[in-house]
């Protein structure tokens, strides 16, 4: 029996047995919203990368961490947030010392829009 298809999706059934975690509570945490496995045509549950990842996240807080179902989906909103937002640690890191330096020298950046001095453009 392949425990992974050729087009790297896992059934449902795999991923209780590597997991342990029952069926239903897979289907329990896709009826929350939580993972979203792919279906087939027959509309059979696959769980590709992302999900499986997600799954481990959801795993690891819930066993682990003992946070409860509410909290998951705080942490996983927050996550989205972060990626959609592609807000990197160093980008934000650099953009709080940008800030902390601008309060420092007293700028104000929502309306400082000041020309370069001695800059000139020229055209070929």
């Amino acid at each position: 029996m392949t425990r992974r298809r050729a087009d790297g999706y896992v059934m449902i059934s795999i991923i209780s047995e590597r997991y342990n975690i029952h069926p239903q509570t897979l289907r329990l945490y896709e009826r929350e919203g939580l993972i979203k496995p792919a279906r087939t045509s027959g509309n059979t549950r696959l769980y590709g990368e992302d999900e499986i990842k997600k799954l481990e996240m959801i795993l690891t807080l819930t066993r682990d961490l003992g946070v409860n179902l509410a909290g998951v989906e705080v942490v996983l909103h927050f996550q989205r947030m972060m990626a959609d937002a592609d807000m990197e640690f160093d980008r934000l890191l650099t953009f709080i010392r940008q800030t902390l330096l601008d309060k420092r020298h007293g700028i104000e950046r929502t309306n400082a829009l000041v020309r370069a001095p001695g800059r000139h453009v020229t055209r070929r």
